[in-house]
């Protein structure tokens, strides 16, 4: 099955007001920050990410960054949040006006596992990089202490419309089926921890040689979703 062609549409994704002081897209600042944060944090990692150093890369300053996020996990949950928004775009983008449920829901386990292909829905976010991220820290946004009042706030909103859409396909191939939400999550999760069993830990999954990576997780998905709702 060929990836799905992308949307080139440009559109500005808003975030739940919550995630940060000074929205980053309203500024060539922010948009710089947005762009070189997720190029700084896909080389180094989010552990060793700081603004100083996100600054220093800048020639900015670290008080002008605070003006945006209050700390850098805000920062993390903004850039993971405006992926999932995005994702949320592609998936209505190309299955809008197709009638079965079941192709919509195979094409959007296709856009999910092969996403880093896709055009950026803006010119100042590296596509490739944000999934880079998404796939290696993504659950750190919500893995913390706060995590319960984080929720409360609104902040995992993108990530939740996500999968209440796809929950919502599943449901409409069977309307019996007691856990689409459930089956959901753990699509979501597995698309993006299989990924990167087979980049770091590859006794932990079954990518073939002979295979990209994300063509047999894809491959794993539609086969596990497709046979429980049979």
């Amino acid at each position: 099955m060929e990836t799905p062609p992308q949307a080139s549409t440009q559109l500005r994704i808003e975030l739940n007001e919550r995630l940060y002081l000074r929205d980053p897209q309203d500024t060539d600042l922010g948009r710089r920050l947005m762009a070189e944060s997720v190029k700084l944090i896909d080389e180094i990692g989010f552990e060793q990410f700081t603004f100083k150093k996100l600054a220093q890369r800048m020639e900015s300053t670290e008080a002008s960054l605070y003006r945006y996020f209050e700390n850098k996990h805000r920062l993390l949950v903004y850039l993971v949040s405006w992926y999932w928004a995005w994702l949320g775009f592609q998936m209505r983008f190309h299955t809008h006006n197709v009638p079965s449920p079941t192709e919509r829901l195979r094409l959007m386990l296709r856009i999910l596992t092969n996403s880093h292909h896709a055009e950026s829905a803006t010119t100042h976010i590296d596509g490739a990089a944000l999934y880079r991220i998404v796939v290696s820290e993504a659950s750190k946004a919500y893995l913390t202490k706060e995590v319960d009042e984080d929720n409360r706030a609104g902040l995992f909103r993108e990530y939740k419309r996500l999968a209440a859409r796809m929950a919502v396909v599943v449901s409409e191939i069977n309307p019996t089926y007691p856990y689409p939400h459930t089956l959901v999550s753990t699509l979501l999760e597995a698309a993006r921890k299989q990924l990167f069993f087979a980049q770091h830990l590859p006794s932990l999954t079954d990518s073939l040689a002979q295979k990209p990576a994300e063509e047999t997780v894809y491959v794993f998905l539609e086969n596990l979703v497709f046979k429980v709702l049979a």
